[in-house]
């Protein structure tokens, strides 16, 4: 003769615990409502006679409690610590039989709107390990899940999930894990989704297509010069030669044996042999 439900309650919100009973009696119920959680002393929330409160409340629950002639408690502002399972006594004076029923209450935040976290938003071929991270900043007893290109992802050779499924984690990224992903984040109040994240998969032969708009023509330079230079170093270099004319003019200079001295022709100058040194140069 006394329904039970389960409520799943808002912080800040109220929560109505129902019930109702029969009866033939017109005496007034007396009413007990008690808060048990597991391995805790039972907590009695308040005791009435019908709709009037006996005895004082707890401070917790000082202008938050509110019981209706039906035996139904209405709790405001809910709390973290106002979740668990709450049992309800109603019995009537002219009646042997006590009914008992016991209600559940679940108090969550919502959840905020998660978002994804990763490490480069393009990735090559075949690397290993790609992580995908999704947080949120609200929100109680969070359950996680991942999308991939709008269809809902789970745990497979390449693709895994963590054990609380925030993290998902690429093993070895293939060209086929180029897509737009999402994470949800719920818990039994509310829902949200991600905004969508797209990941690029690049080939590994690709890698030189995106360097040749920019490095690979410097480094190509630089190693075509090095090369050059190289080749003229190890080549025998073929200095033109010139002959210079002679005279000999034997003096003595104060010597008793005469020597004879070779004198340059004033042709060849010291700048003409300049010029030619300056020809045979290298880098």
């Amino acid at each position: 003769w006394i329904q039970t439900q389960v409520v799943r309650g808002t912080v800040g919100k109220e929560a109505l615990l129902s019930v109702s009973y029969s009866s033939s009696s017109l005496d007034k119920p007396v009413i007990k409502w008690q808060l048990k959680r597991d391995n805790e002393k039972p907590i009695t929330v308040v005791q009435s006679i019908g709709t009037d409160i006996i005895g004082n409340l707890r401070p917790e629950y000082r202008n938050r409690i509110l019981v209706f002639e039906n035996g139904s408690l209405l709790l405001h502002n809910l709390q973290l610590s106002d979740e668990g399972a709450y049992e309800v006594e109603i019995s009537i004076t002219d009646d042997t039989f006590t009914g008992e029923r016991y209600i559940g209450l679940t108090v969550d935040v919502p959840v905020s709107k998660p978002y994804i976290q990763m490490m480069a938003s393009s990735v090559l071929e075949y690397s290993e390990h790609f992580n995908l991270h999704c947080s949120h900043d609200n929100g109680t007893k969070p359950v996680y899940g991942w999308l991939k290109g709008g269809k809902v992802l789970t745990n497979d050779t390449r693709l895994q999930l963590s054990h609380d499924q925030k993290v998902l984690t690429i093993s070895r990224v293939v060209m086929s894990d180029d897509d737009i992903y999402a994470c949800t984040v719920e818990n039994l109040i509310s829902s949200m989704k991600s905004m969508p994240v797209k990941l690029t998969v690049y080939r590994r032969s690709s890698l030189y297509i995106i360097l040749s708009t920019g490095g690979i023509f410097l480094l190509i330079t630089l190693v075509t010069v090095c090369l050059t230079c190289w080749r003229n170093i190890n080549t025998k270099i073929n200095i033109q030669c010139f002959a210079v004319d002679v005279v000999p003019k034997p003096t003595t200079l104060g010597r008793r044996s005469p020597m004879p001295l070779y004198v340059l022709n004033e042709d060849v100058s010291h700048s003409f042999i300049e010029e030619k040194q300056n020809q045979y140069r290298f880098c």
